[in-house]
């Protein structure tokens, strides 16, 4: 993997660093959303229903969703480069936005923008290191996007933590942060080398259209299999994530844990085992171990730790349980393996129409339930909700555990031609072209 910088290039891992900063970006910006819902609604004097509607149509939901249905496709017709090109400016300005906003149309408007860009950069981001990967290391290098992704939660609320004596000003700091963050990336991958494999595809005469990518991929049946699989990995989980990471405090305000520098701490202590996990777990063993029996212990883990912080006494003992408990699972769970079992269950000119759609429908869902979580909260309290947060659980864990595809340690060119045929290039050719 090369990233060229002026003079310099910049190989390895290096460049899946670079590439992985979407992940930190993507997550930060929920983080700073979550740490300031509670501020914005003072400010404005929003209602329940309002701040659902900031959640939902920001980076954790509708407004990441949107970047992914667009983004996929985009990046199968034109490269993997050209969402690196212009995302990162698109989330530089709603970060602007959010940084300055003066009203609540304005602050909309920025949750919007950065959850569009967002969604385009993380499936471009999962695909491109993926396509770059070492066979015998596609894991650890998936991985280093799930590790950034833990990260920016963990800096966001050490950040959130530090600024509350600073009320609203401290969280227009923390997305002034993400802004600059941004641009150092945005910097750094001006330079940024195409996918091999995609370039490989489209000089063979292999192109697709933006349409003609998304038509492939919902009419073939090897297609579909995998969408249902993923969907029920991924999305099912991730709705329960989606809440945690925008809803927390909330949720820790429901069971009782009401003081906002405490909260923030914990969820220092759910990152940062979330980032620990990643690395000893995930990057140091998916591609050593079995990928079934990893990801079934992070998913048990998970179960077992929301049922503690949904039905046992309140206290710190419980709350730290849930902390580690959830952040270990996370480390080790879903979303790392969705990021890599999406990037190899598709064949290359479907990935990131793949990541698109998938992102999609998992935001979706998380819109859904992000519209009334709070009401629902308020309404039927923590063990009401817990309910569904168990089933959803459950069935990603049943999913996940049963369908885990034997594809470790080998090429992508090699589970493509056992998933699609040894003649599937040709035959790919001609159902896309247009």
């Amino acid at each position: 993997m090369t990233v060229r910088v002026g003079a310099r290039r910049t190989t390895g891992w290096r460049a899946t660093i670079a590439v992985a900063m979407s992940n930190y970006i993507e997550a930060g910006s929920i983080i700073a959303i979550a740490t300031s819902l509670s501020l914005w609604q003072e400010q404005f004097g929003l209602d329940d229903l309002a701040v659902g509607l900031l959640a939902s149509l920001s980076a954790n939901a509708f407004g990441a969703a949107a970047g992914a249905a667009i983004g996929g496709p985009l990046c199968d017709r034109y490269g993997r480069k050209f969402i690196y090109t212009y995302d990162l400016l698109l989330f530089m300005l709603g970060s602007l936005l959010a940084v300055f906003a003066v009203s609540f149309a304005m602050l909309l408007t920025a949750f919007v923008l950065t959850g569009i860009a967002v969604g385009a950069g993380v499936t471009a981001s999962w695909t491109y290191i993926a396509e770059e990967a070492p066979a015998d290391r596609r894991a650890a290098h998936v991985g280093t996007a799930q590790l950034a992704w833990s990260l920016g939660p963990m800096v966001g609320y050490l950040l959130a933590a530090a600024l509350v004596p600073l009320g609203l000003l401290g969280s227009r700091l923390i997305f002034a942060h993400l802004f600059v963050v941004a641009a150092i990336t945005w910097w750094v991958r001006r330079g940024l080398a195409e996918s091999t494999i995609w370039t490989n595809r489209t000089t063979s005469g292999s192109q697709v259209t933006f349409l003609s990518s998304l038509r492939g991929l919902l009419t073939r049946r090897v297609n579909l299999t995998a969408l249902l699989f993923l969907f029920g990995v991924y999305a099912l989980w991730n709705a329960v994530a989606g809440q945690a990471g925008i809803f927390q405090p909330r949720v820790y305000d429901a069971a009782g844990f009401t003081e906002v520098t405490q909260q923030y701490l914990l969820q220092v202590v759910v990152w940062g085992c979330t980032s620990l996990t990643t690395y000893l777990g995930f990057m140091l063993l998916a591609d050593r171990v079995s990928r079934r029996w990893l990801y079934f212990s992070g998913a048990a883990l998970g179960i077992v730790a929301w049922a503690a912080l949904i039905y046992a006494p309140p206290g710190t003992a419980t709350l730290l349980f849930f902390a580690i408990g959830w952040g270990v699972s996370s480390g080790i769970g879903a979303q790392a393996f969705y990021g890599l079992w999406t990037s190899e269950l598709f064949a290359t000119q479907y990935r990131a129409s793949a990541q698109g759609v998938l992102f999609l429908s998992a935001r979706i869902v998380v819109g859904l339930l992000s519209m009334w979580f709070p009401m629902m909260l308020t309404g039927i309290g923590l063990e009401g909700v817990g309910v569904i947060i168990l089933g959803l659980l459950a069935v990603a864990l049943v999913v996940g555990t049963v369908g885990a595809p034997n594809t470790q340690g080998r090429s992508l060119q090699d589970i493509e031609r056992e998933r699609y045929g040894p003649s599937s290039d040709d035959e790919d050719d001609l159902a896309v072209r247009s």
